[in-house]
């Protein structure tokens, strides 16, 4: 066994949704894992989040990321951002590129008694 390997550790990773991107190179992961109920055994969902580091901000709200630990970075953050698997689906409000025109505005008048 080489040095090299032995210093190497196995770092804990995670994968989960981004529910916030609104940071400057941090994003909000939430984890879900399902797991029995101790009393009842049933299947239940327990979800958590982490704050990433995102360095080059490329995750969106909605992306499936692979999150791996690292040293502390801030109060929270703890982990950082090690791919992106997969990319959400992005919702466009803007018909014209469809090539849809939207109705003008109607302006609604007040009833005068």
């Amino acid at each position: 066994m080489t040095t090299a390997s032995a210093k190497q550790s196995v770092k804990n990773e995670k994968v989960g949704s981004v529910v916030s991107a609104k940071m400057a190179k941090t994003i909000v992961v939430e984890v879900t894992r399902r797991v029995p109920h101790p009393v009842y055994k049933r299947i239940v969902s327990k979800r958590k989040k982490f704050y990433a580091h995102d360095e080059k901000g490329e995750a969106k709200v909605g992306d499936v990321v692979r999150i791996v630990e690292c040293r502390p970075l801030s109060k929270l953050k703890r982990w950082e951002l090690k791919e992106i698997l997969r990319k959400a689906v992005q919702v466009t409000t803007d018909l014209s590129s469809i090539g849809i025109e939207a109705a003008p505005a109607r302006r609604v008048e007040k009833k005068k008694r």
